[in-house]
């Protein structure tokens, strides 16, 4: 055989030895699922452990904040009537709030609970540009992004 096809043959061996050490190498173990609240269920004790990015809405009336500004309880639902109930250390955004979309990072408790360690938001990007002679009301624009509907309003003297 010439010298070239000797160098293709070894080329394929190492690129096969390659593909193999990655694969019995736990290439498993870096894997980060992106599941909702039925498909967390759904896994069973297969979720238990893994890295994993639950996503969903926070449920009406589940927020609890804990603590310091670092940790923060709530429910996260679909949906199919999917909900996991979230304990996260991370602090959350500023535009954390109820029936909001959000994407938690962190993995599944064996005492039934999501152990979150990371939390973001996810909102629309649209925005919509006022119609000529249409006033841009500034209250609604900053109650829809920093959740000041849910604030209590200050006492006037």
């Amino acid at each position: 055989m010439s010298r070239g096809r000797w160098a293709a043959i070894g080329a394929l061996v190492a690129a096969g030895a390659a593909l193999l050490a990655i694969t019995a190498g736990g290439i498993g173990q870096n894997l980060v699922y992106y599941w909702g609240p039925t498909e967390l269920h759904a896994a069973g004790p297969k979720a238990v452990g893994a890295s994993i990015r639950l996503g969903g809405l926070v449920a009406p009336g589940s927020i609890k904040k804990g603590e310091g500004a670092s940790h923060v309880e709530f429910d996260v639902i679909d949906r199919p009537g999917g909900r996991v109930h979230v304990k996260c250390t991370g602090v959350p955004p500023q535009m954390f709030r109820e029936q909001i979309g959000v994407v938690v990072e962190g993995t599944m408790d064996k005492a039934g609970y999501f152990d979150g360690r990371r939390l973001m938001v996810s909102h629309s990007n649209e925005y919509r540009v006022p119609g000529d002679g249409e006033a841009v009301d500034v209250q609604k624009a900053m109650r829809s992004t920093q959740g000041l509907d849910e604030r209590p309003k200050p006492k006037e003297p």
